[in-house]
């Protein structure tokens, strides 16, 4: 057996034994509630250090834009998806954007299931910079389509005060470590989380897109009504910015989704999926965490939240030739303010009728342009 597949077993092997611990027990009876940022589970951070101080994920009509100092760089990884996930929990149970991070480096560094370790590619060293690199960041959240252009600046932290010293994580500063969070970041957490399973984190955590694949399903799993499919090209936009951009970065980004699509549902067997060679099917299930526990209610009357986010577009009616992720890029160019997936609907209706075209890629692009120039022309 080779090394790898040894991994692989004995990788399984692990989530198999933590799905059957969490499946012993709820998770709020276990205690194990946790909650994330519903900006974060449509539209994700990088799963790597990443060249550059901007990053940028799409969904749909919505693109998510990160954008850190020059000199400091992007969050990457899963220290920062823990962060967001225990920054939201906080600010739902307190409900105050101001926050204490434990009183001690250690005490908060066992509330993300991480063991202080010194040294330069330790853990304390890693979490510093990541804490770093996350609250100097701001988000801004551009919904566009052709009937709205809404656009919203996010910073998930305002103000930090960390007092932490790195040679002595156990003992308690002078001074408490705090955060003040963003005024829309707030509102959106505490208005708007997405309930997960602290114990489902844990056991992910290697993977920063096993995490976000599992956010986002339970997330999606909480409105699903009907059966939706997601077209490989729309999830490559939205989880993977480290693939080329033709056939042979959408196959590699597909395998390398399914792959942790597995994981993921080894520990939330209840989310039914099934992937296909156009694109991942979604049939309505149970939510992971089905919702909010007694001991973090909502507000009575909490303030309208900004309509940051929307649902993918529905898919459900997808036939004929697979179109490369930079096609929606140039239809979009072509036909601005258009929403290209509408577009391509109408086209895939229109070439049932014509027969399948030699080209797809072009013919999708030249259909755009002869749209816009009719309605301009009406």
């Amino acid at each position: 057996m080779r090394d790898d597949d040894k991994g692989d077993d004995e990788d399984l092997d692990r989530l198999v034994r933590q799905a059957l611990m969490i499946e012993a027990e709820e998770a709020r009876e276990a205690g194990a509630v946790r909650f994330m940022a519903r900006a974060l589970t449509q539209a994700t951070m990088p799963h790597k250090a990443t060249p550059g101080n901007e990053f940028k994920r799409r969904n749909g009509s919505l693109i998510l834009s990160m954008l850190a100092p020059s000199d400091i760089g992007l969050p990457y990884g899963s220290i920062p998806r823990l962060l967001v996930s225990w920054i939201t929990t906080e600010a739902v149970r307190t409900k105050s954007p101001v926050l204490e991070l434990g009183p001690s480096l250690s005490a908060f560094m066992a509330g993300l299931d991480l063991t202080p370790t010194g040294g330069r590619w330790g853990s304390i060293t890693r979490l510093r910079d990541q804490m770093t690199r996350l609250f100097a960041s701001s988000v801004t959240c551009i919904y566009d389509d052709k009937d709205r252009t809404g656009i919203v600046n996010v910073r998930v932290v305002e103000e930090a005060d960390l007092w932490w010293n790195p040679k002595a994580p156990d003992d308690a500063p002078l001074w408490k470590s705090t955060i003040e969070l963003g005024k829309k970041f707030f509102e959106e957490a505490i208005n708007n989380p997405v309930p997960v399973d602290m114990r489902a984190l844990k056991v992910l955590k290697r993977s920063p897109l096993a995490l976000d694949i599992y956010c986002w399903l339970t997330y999606r799993m909480s409105y699903l009504r009907k059966p939706t499919e997601i077209p490989w090209p729309a999830l490559e936009m939205q989880f993977g910015a480290d693939y080329a951009s033709d056939e042979q970065g959408l196959r590699n980004f597909k395998k390398k989704f399914l792959h942790h699509l597995r994981k993921v549902l080894i520990l939330y067997p209840e989310a039914n999926v099934e992937g296909g060679e156009r694109g991942l099917l979604l049939k309505p299930s149970k939510p992971h965490v089905a919702q909010l526990p007694p001991a973090l209610p909502r507000l009575k009357n909490p303030p309208a939240p900004e309509p940051l986010l929307l649902p993918l577009p529905d898919f459900q009616e997808r036939s004929g030739p697979h179109l490369r992720n930079s096609t929606y890029e140039i239809a979009r160019k072509a036909a601005p303010g258009w929403d290209v997936y509408e577009l391509e609907r109408q086209w895939r209706e229109w070439i049932e009728k014509k027969g399948p075209p030699q080209k797809p890629d072009a013919a999708f692009i030249a259909f755009c342009r002869k749209k816009i120039k009719n309605e301009l022309e009406t």
